[in-house]
């Protein structure tokens, strides 16, 4: 059963909200003027969103004006928005009446509900004092215009695959925190006095898929990959990505909360050796790997297919690749070698088919058995699960030794590993944070093989930070 209220439905979606003139409302004058005020902030606020200096309240008090008259302004064009941006409008000027300390922007975020209007095109108005992850640790204020990605067939694919909380976005503009790496949408960042039950989760898919295309050309274009038909398709169709990224994610984003699970699997909370990160969120993509093979596989023995399904049949076919290509080229050298549990994720699964022999690099040339592959990534999927079935028996610590057993089974770990020689009974014996203290910050480096992608991918990889679908 569909998560959009009735009332949803009645939303006029599809084309792009404008102003009185027939501006589109992201080159309007009150979007600018929210957006320009809302950078203008940033430079008075320290990291915390407070604004410190006596002598910039006067400017600050301005900018916050400037901001509530433009979401006053803008307000009309967001209906479904309208008890948050009331709220908004509030907890800013109550914030400048308190002068100005650490923002709390609880009542604006309970408010604010993306996730009872899954309607593809539905746009939303965001402004929150927040950090952007993968983008500034700074909690300063945020304003963004995003709109929904809610395709027909990941509509019925939710009916199956339900995640109630989860959110697909498109970026149409936004202030400078979201011109950095950062691809997600996430209610944890707003500064608020207290936590609330998080109600939803939201990712710019348009980004994710929009870094894909230009990271996955290049690197297929160095290694010499002949990218299968449908494949090289998904480089040159941006909604075809989008829309592809989307059922990933919906898939992704609920496993974190499914299956046999030996600890709280928002564990990003926790302190642990960053390897186990890197199973979890490698865990979460190869079972979307695998129901997407499902998914294939019972489509392809019917042959009365809808519309919808034919649609959800190529999707899960091209999900695979995108996970297979988006690890292994992105993943594996994007970010420093500090602790990058997403890269090291990336580097297994490279390894793991190579060593599987499913994946070739002979002649500086890669290449795949795409008949064979499925089932190799199925089975390091397998092995992830086994680990942490068998790890709910198992106390904290002799689970984090058995996952550095299953990666350094195909990976290799730094010679100055003390993990990898045996941590001394002073650690063994010790409190975990011993064990964590002792994992090296590039624990396991890169190959020689990334090592020459990552040189020739450098500028490539940087050139994504801050895209958008339509760059």
């Amino acid at each position: 059963m569909s998560t959009v209220p009735t009332h949803t439905r009645t939303a006029v979606v599809g084309e792009p909200e404008v102003v009185e003139d027939g501006t589109r409302v992201e080159e309007s004058s009150a979007w600018l003027a929210l957006k320009d005020a809302a950078t203008s902030l940033q430079q008075l606020q320290a990291q915390d969103g407070s604004v410190p200096d006596q002598e910039d309240r006067g400017d600050a008090r301005a900018y916050v004006q400037a901001i509530v008259e433009s979401i006053r302004a803008l307000a009309p064009l967001f209906p479904h928005d309208a008890e948050y941006l009331a709220a908004s409008m509030h907890d800013f000027e109550r914030w400048a009446d308190s002068g100005f300390g650490i923002p709390d922007f609880l009542e604006s975020l309970v408010a604010f509900q993306p996730q009872l209007h899954r309607v593809d095109g539905i746009r939303h108005l965001v402004v929150f004092p927040m950090y952007t992850q993968n983008g500034s640790r700074n909690r300063f204020v945020e304003a963004l215009i995003v709109e929904v990605i809610w395709p027909d067939f990941v509509a019925q694919l939710e009916t199956e695959y339900t995640n109630r909380l989860f959110v697909s976005l498109r970026l149409v503009d936004f202030t400078p925190g979201y011109d950095t790496n950062s691809a997600v949408l996430f209610p944890e960042t707003v500064a608020m006095r207290e936590i609330p039950p998080f109600t939803w989760g939201a990712i710019f898919q348009d980004r994710e898929a929009a870094r894909y295309r230009r990271v996955v050309r290049a690197a297929s274009g160095i290694t010499k990959l002949d990218l299968p038909p449908e494949a090289a398709r998904m480089l040159d169709d941006q909604s075809l990505a989008e829309q592809t990224f989307v059922m990933w994610d919906i898939v992704h984003d609920r496993t974190h909360m499914r299956g046999d699970l030996p600890f709280d699997p928002f564990m990003i909370k926790q302190r642990m050796p960053y390897f186990l990160y890197s199973l979890e969120e490698l865990r979460c993509d190869l079972t979307a790997f695998r129901e997407c093979v499902a998914i294939e596989r019972r489509l392809r023995a019917r042959e009365d297919l809808s519309p919808v399904e034919a649609e959800m049949l190529e999707h899960a076919h091209l999900v695979q690749y995108a996970v297979i290509f988006d690890r292994i080229f992105r993943f594996a050298i994007t970010g420093s070698r500090v602790r990058n549990y997403d890269g090291l994720g990336g580097q297994l699964l490279f390894a793991w088919l190579h060593q599987r022999g499913v994946l070739h690099w002979t002649d500086t040339a890669l290449a795949f058995d795409w008949a064979e592959v499925p089932a190799a990534v199925v089975a390091l999927g397998d092995a992830i699960d086994e680990l942490y079935r068998r790890s709910i028996d198992r106390p904290k610590v002799a689970h984090w030794l058995a996952a550095y057993d299953l990666v350094r089974a195909t990976l290799t770990p730094h010679p100055a590993s003390a993990w990898a020689r045996g941590l001394s009974d002073d650690i063994l014996a010790g409190p975990p944070k011993g064990y964590t203290d002792a994992v090296l910050d590039d624990e396991f480096p890169l190959s020689m093989f990334y090592e020459a992608l990552e040189k020739k991918m450098r500028p490539v990889i940087e050139s994504t930070s801050g895209i958008r679908g339509a760059d």
